[in-house]
């Protein structure tokens, strides 16, 4: 369905803006939004499936690509609505097309593919780390690489050196379960519920960290790589023990100490990263990028060193479509396009 023609086609002509669609499918969030020269963003529509999950303790994968299915059109309408644009305003379409949910990362290609052969718009495919990297651009105007960056999510836990909009090398990542894996884990062990990282975040505050001690893995020497399975079971088996011992569990306390152990380990092992590389700015990305006690560590470990911290609001450090818009806008100008073949990788390596 087309909408109103909004007068921004004149603007744009008139001021030179380029106009991007980004289209965000890879969990359980569907996003479209509009952004002018990459860092503009007239809308940022996300529908989010939590409720719908939350119930299984967890995404459920079928479940999550229907709900795709359903919304994506209206997500569409909704951001396009917002922005006060039509289709003949678009001069982009950049969508995920991996890491994800190989079934949610197909309904979200399919739909921009149909978008751009229908309106005859040029198509991006987007990987999902450079779009969570990239919404730093949108919130902090004048970031520019290169820099370190941690993507630290549900999915992935990244140190990446960031070269240039396009160039980036991975120089840590996780051997086994993810920051926000971990925290939805422990979380359902203490039994917070689903999402486990808010949950997680909100608990312990009111606990103390130096309360039980986690063990903190930091592999072996000189490795950015990380390590949460360990603290997982740790938590676990600190459980099971006081459950046997007919022990009341000091959820507050728990969440706390592992929190700060998880904390611990990321903060310095991103901090040592930048200072060794010689950068004197970090960025966060990601969902598990909005928490408090991180977003805190990490600032005193900065100014300790003298390095800059960016990090970009909740709202764009969890799944959204704009990130995507912004990095499909930087491929774009370098030289970046795709054509219907584009495909989804569920396991896409950066």
């Amino acid at each position: 369905m087309l909408l109103r023609k909004s007068g921004l086609h004149e603007r744009k002509m008139k001021n030179g803006k380029f106009v991007t669609m980004g289209i965000e499918s890879s969990c359980d969030e569907t996003s479209v939004s509009i952004v002018l020269d990459g860092r503009e963003v007239l809308s940022n529509i996300i529908s989010s499936q939590i409720k719908v999950h939350k119930a299984f303790g967890g995404v459920v994968p079928e479940i999550a690509s229907r709900h795709h299915l359903e919304n994506i059109n209206s997500v569409t309408d909704s951001a396009m609505e917002e922005a006060g644009v039509s289709w003949e305003d678009i001069d982009l379409i950049g969508v995920t097309y991996g890491p994800g949910l190989v079934g949610a990362l197909l309904i979200g290609i399919a739909s921009a593919k149909a978008y751009s052969l229908a309106k005859n718009i040029p198509l991006v495919g987007v990987h999902h780390i450079q779009g969570h990297i990239s919404a730093n651009y949108i919130a902090h105007p004048e970031l520019e690489p290169p820099f370190t960056a941690l993507v630290i999510s549900g999915g992935h836990t990244n140190i990446v050196e960031v070269e240039d909009y396009n160039e980036c090398r991975v120089l840590g990542s996780t051997r086994d379960d993810a920051a926000g894996e971990a925290f939805d884990k422990v979380a359902r062990v203490i039994g917070l519920g689903y999402p486990g990282g808010p949950l997680i975040d909100k608990y312990a505050k009111e606990g103390n960290p130096q309360a039980i001690e986690f063990k903190r893995v930091y592999l072996e020497k000189g490795s950015l790589d990380f390590s949460f399975s360990g603290i997982k079971t740790s938590v676990l088996n600190y459980v099971n023990s006081m459950k046997q011992a007919g022990k009341e569990i000091p959820v507050a306390d728990v969440a706390a100490s592992f929190q700060a152990s998880v904390t611990e380990v990321t903060v310095n092992k991103t901090v040592g990263a930048a200072v060794s590389m010689k950068k004197d700015r970090i960025v966060m990305a990601g969902g598990v990028a909005a928490n408090s006690e991180l977003r805190r560590q990490m600032q005193e470990a900065c100014k300790k060193k003298g390095i800059k911290l960016f990090c970009p609001p909740p709202v764009l450090c969890t799944d959204n479509a704009a990130m995507i818009a912004c990095a499909a806008y930087y491929k774009y100008k370098a030289g970046g396009k795709d054509d219907l073949t584009l495909d989804a990788f569920p396991n896409l390596p950066l």
